[in-house]
């Protein structure tokens, strides 16, 4: 279910508050709260939920407090995005299974985000040049997705930033005894690159990769 169209700028700010409280705090905003983040009277406020819930597109339960939500299935606009893709079911790899069409979506954006942040705030793609890690599934010409972050634990896939400006994909580990780390390829055709702590420069962690054919 999408959005009507019929829906006024200031109720589609209504659903967007709903939603985005919920999402934070785990529970609806009152009327109130509601009139004060949009600076109007509760009573245009009331007007308006009710309004919404005639449409469909809000839910209420009269007998309970903060208890309003969006109608299942609603999306709003700027949840509408090309990155939501129809999963449509499952196949096997191995034995056949019987094809069902299971109507859902897949959101790549909430794959690699958690709800109410910017994706783009805390990741970075970057396309696979070589194939040191091809025993990791990743091949050249993939697309990794990375998370920012310097700091990573041991058998992580992180992007590497050595002191002589060249970055590099590999899988980190860190010597408990003498503290250098080890950048490992997942190719047997390649060395284990050794460096000391102030030689590197940890700038993500790999946490999706994207294939195209």
């Amino acid at each position: 279910m999408s959005v009507t169209p019929n829906l006024t700028p200031k109720q589609l700010k209504i659903l967007t508050l709903i939603r985005d409280t919920r999402l934070s705090r785990g529970y609806s905003p009152t009327m109130q709260e509601l009139a004060e983040e949009l600076n109007v009277s509760k009573v245009t406020v009331f007007e308006h939920v009710e309004a919404l819930i005639k449409k469909g597109a809000l839910q209420r339960d009269p007998n309970k407090a903060r208890s309003l939500v969006l109608a299942p299935g609603l999306q709003l606009p700027d949840e509408q995005r090309n990155t939501r893709l129809p999963l449509v079911g499952a196949i096997a790899a191995g034995s056949p299974i019987d094809a069902v069409e299971d109507r859902q979506h897949l959101d790549l954006e909430a794959l690699f985000a958690p709800p109410n942040v910017n994706l783009a705030a805390i990741t970075f793609v970057l396309q696979v040049r070589g194939d040191s890690m091809i025993n990791e599934h990743i091949a050249d010409g993939d697309y990794v997705v990375c998370e920012k972050r310097d700091t990573v634990r041991n058998g992580q896939t992180v992007v590497a930033l050595l002191d002589t400006g060249e970055a590099t994909l590999k899988k980190f580990y860190r010597d408990a005894k003498t503290g250098r780390i080890r950048l490992q390829p997942a190719n047997e055709k390649y060395e284990p690159l050794f460096v000391e702590p102030d030689q590197i420069q940890i700038q993500g962690l790999v946490i999706g990769v994207i294939r195209t054919y």
